[in-house]
Parts: structure tokens; C-alpha cells; sequence
């Protein structure tokens, strides 16, 4: 059987590969060789990655103590994502506790202040404007420091640490080591000032539940804490000029948006389908018994690789995949991945993805591109796509 290098070709913004249409077609289960770790196979389909993400004989935690195949030379230690049930869901159960969606919703309106705020500020600064720095990356940082409790003044200090979560080759594996370790640090001085002087917070809550409750340690509060501020932001903070530069290169698409505000729900959805955020594929699963997927027999202790954004392009659940199309019929995308380890901050970046999509189109019904395409840079060696800045004007 033919083993296949991945990814298939150099990344370039966010096109997606064509090997994967091909492969969906005539072999919707590979053999694989990422950059580093053993063979895996790949799934990309619709249907067989949601089975892989989903089915409990297919394990995180056999990762564990293997040469797991990756996109980066070292071994990640991914907290929850490395974990099965019950651990896992006894700290899955912990943070949906503090972090549901009423506590999301009721900062919708903050949400919406801030994003005013800040195009507020573009205004007064006239374009061209780089977006990224002066409304993606400050939207999402404001709202998961106040939501956690985290000084805004710090966002310096932990912006830099959180590339240690989604680098590939970006940084040294002692550089993420560095990273990691002093963001650990920050949270620990960050929760014991907490325990010490409540506020009404995320931390606070995070907090007292665990004083109370007494079912994870003071190490697994940490690291909940700093997985939360680190992933509550680096991915919104790509997506939303990610989405941005897709509705730039689809005019058609960003005039409906402008004309009916109302669809701004249903093309969150349809661009978190169509946009190919994650860069190759992370978190192998790990077959615990001989289980056929698809057609294709996958022995037990043979780890398998899902393709997020070939099935959410699959021909089979989405008609005109390669469309963008904000009228398209309800149907389940997986941008927030899928099964036990569904992100669960998947409410929170929907609700900032829709308020700066509506806040943005309302407020630059004409925003365009201040510079030519090919001009735009991209940022190489991360575990998603985004774009180092994204100059605009109006």
C-alpha cells in the first residue's frame, strides 16, 4: 500500500489540498507519514472521521508512551486532549460547570461594547488599518481576561506564551518548554491571589469549586486555567481575519452579509465549515481493538489521523462543497471537532465570531483589501492558518 507524505503540499493560505477530494473518492482511508512519529492512517470522510473522533474503541490516551504521529518534533503534552474517560470527563464535567453558555451569553453585550470600541478606534485612526492587531487580536484577549479574571495589561506576557500551544515548527520544542512553563507559573501566582480575594470571574468560580468539590487537584486547576486562557483566544483571534479575507474574496457573499445582518448566525457556521483552520492534523486516535472503518480494517494499536477540513467538505453530506453559502440547510460542520474532545470553548468563540462579523459589516459595509492579495503574509509553522496582518481600508 502506498504511503503517502503529509501534508500532501506546502501549505498556502487557505487552500485546500486537492489530494483530499481525490482521496475521499478512491481511498477515504491512507496510509500517512507525518513530519515526525510512526505511519498513521488517514480519515477524510465525513462520516469515518466522526466515527474516529467518537467511537471509544478508538483511544487518546494510548498516545501515551507511543511515537504518536505529528506535525511538530515534539511530543505534545495537551492536558485533556491526551486523555480518555473517566479522567477525562471528570475534568470536562469541571469546566463546563464554570464555563456554560449562560455565563457566554451574558457577555454577549460586553462583547458587542468592545467591538464597537474598537472600531471606534480604527475610525479615528483612518485607513488603511491593519485588522489583526487593531480588532481581531484585541477583541478575543479582552473578553477571555475579563470572563477569566486575567489582567488586560498582561496580554503581552501571555500572547506570547500561547503560540507555545498551536506552534509546530514555529518555536523550538525549548522554547515551547520555556513558554508553557511560565505561563504554569503566571496562573499559579494568578489562582492563589484568587483563592485569597474572590471576584466575580471564571478563576474565582474555577476556584471555588474546586475548594468546595475537591475533585481535581491544585495542578489540574492550573493547567484548566491556562489551557482556557490560551485556547479561549489564539484560535479566534486567527479565525476572525481568516473569515474577514474570505468574505473579502467572495464580494458577493460579504454584500448579503451587509444587506441581511440576520444571516451573520448562519455564515459563522458555513465559514467555520469552509475555512480550513487547522494545518495537517493533530491527536491521532489509537485503535484498541481490530475495528473496520469504512470499508478499511484498522488493527488493534494502529493510530489514525482525522482530516477536520475534508469533512467539512465532503461531497456526500454538502452539496457544492467548494461554495460558500450562507443559505445552506442546517447541517453539523466539524470545525469544532467532534465526540468527547469537542472543544468547549466552541460557544464562546461562535458568540465572538458573530459579533464581530455583524460589528464589522455594519460599521465598513465596504471594506476591502489595502493592499493585492499575493502581497499578504501568512503565518508559517503554527498547528492553524492564519494571516500575520491584514490591512484593510474603506
Amino acid at each position: 500500500m502506498t504511503v503517502r507524505s503529509y501534508p500532501f503540499s506546502p501549505l498556502e493560505g487557505l487552500r485546500l489540498d486537492p489530494t483530499y477530494a481525490q482521496l475521499r473518492a478512491d481511498e477515504p482511508l491512507s496510509r500517512v507519514q507525518l513530519p515526525y512519529g510512526e505511519e498513521a492512517w488517514l480519515a477524510v470522510r465525513y462520516d469515518d472521521v466522526k466515527m474516529v473522533l467518537s467511537d471509544p474503541r478508538f483511544s487518546r490516551a494510548a498516545a501515551n508512551g507511543r511515537d504518536e504521529p505529528r506535525m511538530m518534533p515534539h511530543q505534545s503534552d495537551a492536558g485533556t486532549l491526551n486523555m480518555d474517560p473517566p479522567e477525562h470527563s471528570r475534568l470536562r464535567g469541571f469546566v463546563a460547570r464554570a464555563f456554560t453558555t449562560r455565563r457566554i451569553e451574558d457577555f454577549r453585550p460586553r462583547t458587542a461594547e468592545i467591538a464597537s470600541e474598537l472600531v471606534a478606534a480604527m475610525r479615528e485612526q483612518g485607513p488603511p488599518v491593519d485588522l489583526v492587531t487593531a480588532f481581531a487580536a484585541p477583541l478575543p484577549v479582552r473578553v477571555i481576561c475579563e470572563m477569566l479574571g486575567v489582567p488586560f495589561e498582561d496580554q503581552d506576557k501571555f500572547g506570547i506564551w500561547s503560540e507555545a500551544v498551536v506552534a509546530s515548527t514555529s518555536l523550538s520544542p525549548e522554547q515551547i518548554g520555556e513558554y508553557l512553563g511560565a505561563m504554569m507559573e503566571y496562573m499559579y501566582a494568578l489562582v492563589a491571589q484568587r483563592r485569597a480575594e474572590p471576584a466575580d470571574d471564571l478563576i474565582s468560580a474555577m476556584v471555588k469549586a474546586r475548594d468546595e468539590k475537591g475533585r481535581l487537584t491544585e495542578h489540574e486547576l492550573v493547567d484548566l486555567a491556562a489551557g482556557l486562557l490560551a485556547a479561549g483566544h489564539e484560535t479566534t483571534v486567527t479565525q476572525i481575519p481568516n473569515f474577514v479575507y474570505v468574505l473579502l474574496a467572495n464580494p458577493k457573499a460579504r454584500d448579503e452579509l451587509v444587506a441581511h445582518p440576520e444571516l451573520v448566525p448562519n455564515a459563522v457556521e458555513e465559514l467555520m465549515r469552509y475555512v480550513p483552520l487547522v494545518a495537517g492534523t493533530v491527536f491521532a486516535r489509537y485503535a484498541t481493538v481490530d475495528i473496520m472503518v469504512g470499508d478499511t480494517l484498522v488493527r488493534a494499536g494502529d493510530p489514525v489521523v482525522a482530516s477536520l477540513p475534508s469533512a467539512n467538505r465532503d461531497e456526500r453530506v454538502f452539496t457544492n462543497p467548494e461554495e460558500l453559502d450562507f443559505h445552506r440547510p442546517a447541517y453539523p460542520h466539524l470545525g469544532f471537532g467532534h465526540g468527547i474532545h469537542f472543544c468547549f470553548g466552541a460557544q464562546l468563540a461562535r458568540m465572538e465570531l458573530q459579533v464581530a462579523v455583524a460589528t464589522l459589516v455594519k460599521a465598513f459595509p465596504d471594506l476591502r483589501l489595502a493592499v493585492p492579495e499575493e502581497n499578504l503574509a501568512w503565518k508559517p509553522g503554527l498547528l492553524v492558518r492564519g494571516l500575520h496582518s491584514l490591512p484593510v481600508t474603506w
